[in-house]
Order: structure tokens, then sequence, then C-alpha cells
């Protein structure tokens, strides 16, 4: 007899795939509870690349009940042990107390062929920490988790990602009544800076060791060795924080809510809300319509990081030394904490040079991204276009320019940079067509803007679900030239001026 066709067979991870180690650390870190679920549950976008990651086969989830109703939070795979983790942290520069998993629920941690990943269901209820909230999530919010954490994954950003999401019928109120909707998340780790700082905070010194012990042993294992392992891990979260800062810098990205409790300690973007990418170029733009102070926005990224890993260094002094009043736990301290700012520009002038096409490093390449970058600012010129526009800059006499050059009020301006970059490309005898076949394979020419995040989201309000499987797939490919999206690589409409998210998003 034939075997039937794969999509035809029952999916479900072995039972024996289920690894589960946060859940070894006890009931100081986390409280065992299933999810609440939601009734008449359908399937809203997957993402295969996601898929992939786990070793699952593309069409894991066709005509797959079981995996509906679990991934809706309605059932249980043999060998999942769901938990909620209790965590603290500072939100918005103030010190919140306790928060944890309020409307998440890690559903187990599972073996892959890229190692353990744990697999967290958002929207599946409330939790002992879900503070007076439903536990819940809305269509909108899981559209734009779902588009963003992948879309980032494929910009090379690191990033928790998205398996998939789920929709149900379930009334769910915030400004207004709207539909649930359950994310399905996978990341190696889920642990936070504010998972150490709970612990420090309540004086808790014996579980903060455990959890450093188990940081250390599952995910930073070369930290073990050091004299000081805290203070090795102190030293490798700053540097892959501020590599990440890099990221989000170069590509115009906003998190717009850098609270310490949404800072992962494996230097992953964690925990999309108010998110945006920038449209018009400007440093001092606030994604976040719930920030009032403007303290996430875009040019503070990094100072603000760098905040939170002084929050960080201050939960782990426990477990480094005597403690903060001994000078030299302070100096030691310091100079892990010292290298962010080397770490950062490093890797963010790393990355404005491959935008920049240059092959070569010189002296006076931060003055030229920076002339840049200003040049953009002052004109508050669209980033994803002129950035992609600039791939195709010809050093040539006489070369048509007026593609990039029109994006500019101050044309004169415009010109003289555009002479020192065609210098500067000159000195390293950049060849036109080679240099932009390389910046087009670096700099994207689709990212997730607002209004296309929102278009998707009115249309699955509407029932209408295939915009977030067609944009999912257009942002899986960043980089391409894609004749039938060329609509997602425009202008933004005027309308989209007037789009606010905030932490309800």
């Amino acid at each position: 007899m034939s075997s039937p066709p794969a999509s035809s067979l029952p999916f479900a991870p072995a039972a024996s795939s289920w690894v589960n180690r946060f859940a070894q650390l006890g009931p100081a870190f986390f409280t065992e509870m299933q999810a609440s679920g939601v009734p008449s549950p359908a399937w809203l976008a997957h993402s295969p690349a996601c898929a992939q990651t786990l070793g699952w086969p593309e069409d894991w989830w066709v005509s797959n009940p079981p995996a509906l109703e679990v991934l809706s939070g309605n059932a249980l795979w043999p060998g999942m042990r769901p938990l909620a983790s209790v965590y603290s942290g500072h939100q918005f520069g103030v010190w919140a107390g306790q928060l944890g998993d309020g409307r998440a629920l890690l559903l187990g941690e599972l073996n892959t062929p890229n190692g353990p990943m744990e697999i967290q269901l958002k929207g599946a209820g409330q939790t002992p920490y879900s503070r007076m909230g439903d536990g819940r999530a809305v269509l909108r919010s899981t559209i734009r988790e779902l588009l963003c954490s992948e879309a980032l994954h494929h910009l090379g950003v690191p990033t928790t990602r998205a398996l998939c999401a789920t929709h149900s019928p379930l009334p769910v109120r915030r400004e207004r009544a709207e539909r649930a909707a359950v994310v399905t998340r996978v990341a190696p780790s889920f642990i936070r800076f504010g998972h150490f700082e709970h612990f420090a905070h309540h004086g808790l010194h014996a579980e903060l060791r455990q959890l450093l012990d188990f940081v250390l042993a599952q995910h930073f294992p070369a930290c073990q060795s050091a004299p000081q392992p805290a203070l090795a891990l102190l030293g490798e979260v700053t540097r892959r924080t501020a590599r990440l800062m890099a990221h989000w810098q170069a590509l115009g990205f906003c998190h717009g809510v850098m609270n310490t409790d949404n800072m992962s300690i494996l230097g992953l973007t964690i925990d999309y809300g108010p998110f945006g990418f920038l449209d018009g170029f400007d440093p001092h733009h606030i994604c976040n319509h719930s920030d009032e102070r403007g303290r996430y926005a875009f040019e503070r990224q990094p100072h603000v990081a760098w905040w939170n890993l002084h929050a960080l260094a201050q939960a782990l002094v426990p477990v480094i030394g005597a403690g903060l009043g001994d000078e030299a736990d302070v100096e030691a301290i310091q100079a892990e904490l010292a290298p962010f700012a080397a770490e950062f520009e490093a890797e963010f002038l790393r990355l404005m040079r491959a935008r920049l096409g240059l092959a070569t490093a010189q002296d006076d390449d931060k003055a030229l991204v920076d002339e840049w970058l200003r040049l953009l600012a002052r004109h508050h010129t669209d980033y994803p276009i002129a950035s992609r526009r600039l791939c195709h800059f010809s050093t040539a006499p006489g070369a048509d320019l007026s593609p990039l050059r029109d994006l500019f009020i101050d044309r004169d301006a415009f010109d003289a940079w555009g002479a020192r970059y065609a210098a500067r490309l000159q000195q390293e005898d950049s060849v036109d067509a080679e240099r932009q076949a390389r910046m087009c394979t670096v700099v994207p020419k689709y990212v997730l803007r607002n209004h296309l995040a929102q278009q998707a989201i009115e249309q699955a309000e509407r029932g209408e679900m295939g915009e977030v499987q067609r944009l999912l797939k257009v942002l899986s490919r960043p980089y391409d030239e894609q004749p039938d999206a060329e609509a997602d690589a425009a202008f933004p409409p005027d309308w989209a001026r007037h789009l606010e998210v905030s932490c309800s998003s």
C-alpha cells in the first residue's frame, strides 16, 4: 500500500523531543498551568521558514486539527509542560516590581536540528502575572508580531521567531471589541534582563545564582570557565546588545518599548508591541504613542540599551563578589560594560559601509556616513527608498542621478555629498555594476512599514486572511526584486502619517 501524502498525516513532535530544561528550575521561577484556549480556532498564517528551523515539514499545519488546537491553547502534545515565568523590571525607567508572563505561556522546549527551542503561545489567556489584564492578544497585535519577527529574521537581525498564528471569534475588549488571536513564538530562550532583576530585588540570592548557572550552562558555556562567570556573562550580553542596537539603527527600526523586561539575555529582538520602521528619516521619531516623553525615541535606543545593561549589572552584583560597595567589584563591572560604545560604533559603521557599498575601510568613512544621515534627517527623506536608490548610484561622468537626487529639496546639498561619495568610491576603484549588485543584497527593498501591516490587519478584521500570508512571503525575500509586489516598496500613502501604535497594538 502506498503511503498517504505528508499533508494528510497527523503531525506532532515526539514526546521524547521535549526537554523542558527551564521547567526543571523549580516553582520559584514559574507557575505551571494550562492555557485558557479559544472557541472555534482557525489558522491565520504560518511561517515556512520558521517551521524549517524546527525541522518540521513545510506543510505540517495542513488539514491538521490537533496542531490547530494545540497552538490555539486548547490542547497539548505529549511531552509539553506549559508554564508562565515570573520576572520583574524597569518600565520607562521606573521600577515596576513583579511582572511576568502576563499573556504568554511557554508550552515547552523542543529539541530541533538547530538546538533546543522554546515554543511559546502569546494570547492564550490569563496567568498569575496578568496584573488585571485578560491575557489575550488581538488580531492587530498578533499580525504585527508575526510579520515583524519574521521580517527581521530575514533581514539578518537577531530576533525571536513566529511559527504561526490562529484566530477565534472570541471577543476581546481593548479600545473596542476585537477578535482574539494567538501567535506561536519560537526562541532558544525567552529569558530577559528582568528575570535577574526579579530575584536580585527580592533578595533571593540562591535563586539568582541558580538562574545564572542555568543560563551559563545552557546558553553561554564559554563563560563558565572564566574567573568570574557572572562578569563574563555581563560582558558577552553587553557586546550582543550593542550589536543588536547597531542593526536596529542601521535598518531604521524602532522598538518602541525598551523596558528591561523586554530585553533578551541572548541579545534578541523580543516583545513586539508599538514598533515601527522609519519612513521619513527622523532621529527624534517616537513610534510608541504611549511614550509621551520620548524615552524610546529612535536616536535614544542605544543609550537606553546602555542604561538597561547597567540595570542588569546591578542585578548581578550579589553573584559577582562581595557587593557593590567593593571598589574592585565596581571596577570589574565597569570594565565589562565599557566595550558597549566601541562595539556599537564598530558594528554600526560596518553595516553602514555595506549599505554604502564600501569594500574597504578608511578613516573618514564615519564622517561620510554621518553626513549622509544628516542629509536624510534635514529633509526627512524616505529612508528605505533613499537607501535602495543609493544602490544604483553611478560614478560615470554625466550619469543620471535624478531618481535619488529628486528625493532631496536641497539639490545642492545632495550634490555636494554625492561628489564626496563618488570620490570615496573612486579611491577604492569601485566598479559600479559590481558594487550595485552587492549593495542590493544588504539594503532591503521591502520592510514592514506601518501602512502595510495596517492594510493586512484591516483585511483580516473583515475575514480576509490571505493578505497576511502574502505579505509574510514578500518580507521573506526583502532584497529581491519582486515585480508583483512593487506597491509594497512604494512611498507610504498620506493617510499613513496619522497611524499611531501604542502598547495595546
